[in-house]
């Protein structure tokens, strides 16, 4: 899969290894528990015994509100297909979790469906390890391309043929506090942010609300998480209006001038004023939502818990700081990973389950 030259969106990167992007916030601020652990559902449908039900398992990675709200997705979709008993297992967060569903397919006794990052879509449809949706079994249960943006759709598709469902999608955002940036001077008549429209601009806003905090102005955790590193980075690079190539066997493409100037500007964003050099997720998050920062470069899955521990949190797109508009993002897509021995009936209840899933609506 070759990505575009031009990127106007770059879904590069995965979530962050180790501390859940949300555990650890609504573990600390609203008591949720841990990433789950195998934990399933199954059976909550009335009607048909659970003898006489097909089984349709799905893996995912959701903690906290998302993992909470897929669980009353699921149920909701058993309710509208008692025909079918919903199998739900929440694996730990990052990479070991593409790893544990590689080997699945790889073996042949995968579950029926999975969640994954479009970005790892590269790394599984060329290698066989999915398999690709039938397109009349999709539309024939009203889901039809016209239902996505055309973006996402093109991204979904691989060969010619379409490997992921999109779920959802998560940009990176800038949240921040409107106290603190209104005494900075930040906040503009409408009650907004005003409006950062080049890296001076932004730096000079992280120096403001320094001198409000006392600590410093931003927060940025990146330290020991390549992933948060990367989103800002592509998302940046985009706006240079630079654009990358990545073809199998071949070294990357990219323009190295515009790359080193974000770079540059990343460095002096970690100057210990603006954002601090070396504040790894939780730290960042803890700085944020005890006021010792005033913006923080996230994104939008963490909005519930920050609205938690700050309900008037304020909230706007990346700044466009090197002329283009451009912005990093993913999608959480359902896949259906490759089985040794296809079960037509199986196969019939996770496209009912899914397109089922899809109507309740998103995660985010």
């Amino acid at each position: 899969m070759t990505a575009p030259r031009r990127a106007g969106r770059a879904p590069l990167g995965t979530a962050p290894p180790g501390v859940s992007r949300r555990g650890f916030l609504q573990a600390a601020l609203v008591g949720a528990g841990a990433v789950a652990l195998g934990g399933t559902l199954s059976g909550c449908a009335p009607g048909a015994s659970a003898g006489d039900r097909t089984t349709v398992r799905i893996w995912d990675l959701f903690s906290g509100a998302d993992g909470e709200r897929m669980q009353s997705m699921q149920a909701e979709a058993m309710r509208a297909n008692p025909d079918v008993s919903v199998e739900s297992v929440t694996l730990a967060w990052g990479s070991a979790y593409y790893t544990k569903l590689a080997m699945a397919s790889s073996g042949g006794r995968p579950p029926e469906a999975a969640v994954m990052h479009m970005s790892r879509l590269a790394g599984y449809a060329p290698g066989g390890l999915l398999e690709p949706f039938d397109l009349d079994a999709l539309a024939d249960l009203g889901i039809r391309e016209e239902n996505f943006a055309p973006a996402v759709w093109k991204r979904a598709s691989y060969d010619g043929e379409l490997y992921a469902l999109p779920l959802d999608t998560h940009p990176f955002l800038t949240f921040y506090n409107r106290d603190i940036a209104g005494q900075a001077g930040l906040i503009g008549a409408d009650g907004l942010l005003t409006e950062l429209s080049s890296t001076q601009a932004f730096l000079d806003a992280g120096r403001a609300m320094a001198e409000v905090t006392g600590d410093t102005g931003m927060a940025f955790g990146y330290l020991l998480d390549t992933a948060q590193s990367w989103r800002l980075f592509w998302g940046l690079y985009a706006q240079t209006g630079a654009g990358y190539e990545l073809r199998p066997g071949r070294p990357a493409e990219l323009d190295e001038g515009a790359a080193t100037e974000v770079v540059e500007f990343m460095q002096a964003m970690l100057d210990g004023t603006v954002a601090p050099p070396n504040q790894d997720y939780p730290g960042a998050i803890a700085s944020f939502v005890t006021g010792r920062s005033g913006l923080i470069v996230s994104g939008e899955w963490e909005l519930p818990a920050f609205q938690a521990a700050i309900p008037d949190v304020g909230g706007a797109p990346f700044p466009t700081l090197f002329g283009t508009p451009a912005n990093y993002a993913d999608s959480h897509a359902f896949v259906l990973p490759r089985q040794g021995t296809p079960d037509p009936a199986r196969r019939d209840a996770t496209y009912r389950i899914l397109a089922n899933l899809l109507a309740e609506g998103s995660l985010t």
